[in-house]
């Protein structure tokens, strides 16, 4: 059984991470998305939060699993006993830091190999942080993330007061 784990911190997930999630759930027999929980950043959203937009958005795909972790990557897919990691590469700019990241892992635990997807042209653009900062003008995000997303991303923009877009008089 090919058990890979496609890690990120999907704040939130776009169409892009979908898009990746999709293709990687049709090479192995299970997928598992890792939430990163990294304390040294301040998400937007809380890792529970995340992890209930992500089983939202995967619901259809049966061979997905959504689990949060912390800590080094390589020790997470000990754990869940995958031994592929799956990363998408948008532009030249993201292999450089990948690469690095893959060899790292590979030098601290030899058995877990790493697999890059270019993501698709239509999303070869697009990031988290990208959203985030439409999300906060106030922006149309339907052509960047699920309908599920943008509901939540447009609540969460209107708690923290981030919603920075002309309000009418």
């Amino acid at each position: 059984m090919l058990r890979a784990i496609y890690p990120g911190s999907f704040d939130p997930v776009t169409y892009g991470h979908c898009d990746i999630i999709q293709r990687s759930c049709k090479i192995v027999d299970e997928l598992i998305v890792g939430v990163l929980n990294n304390k040294a950043k301040m998400p937007l959203f809380s890792v529970e939060e995340r992890v209930k937009m992500l089983k939202e958005v995967t619901g259809s795909l049966p061979n997905v699993r959504i689990v949060p972790f912390d800590g080094l990557l390589v020790d997470f897919a000990f754990r869940m006993d995958a031994r592929l990691i799956i990363r998408g590469l948008r532009a030249i700019t993201d292999f450089e830091y990948e690469l690095q990241m893959s060899q790292t892992n590979h030098k601290l635990e030899p058995k877990v190999e790493t697999m890059f997807l270019t993501t698709s042209i239509q999303y070869s653009y697009l990031s988290s942080t990208t959203v985030r900062e439409i999300a906060a003008f106030g922006g149309d995000l339907s052509q960047f993330v699920p309908e599920a997303v943008a509901v939540e991303l447009k609540k969460k923009m209107n708690t923290k007061g981030e919603c920075n877009h002309e309000q009418p008089h």
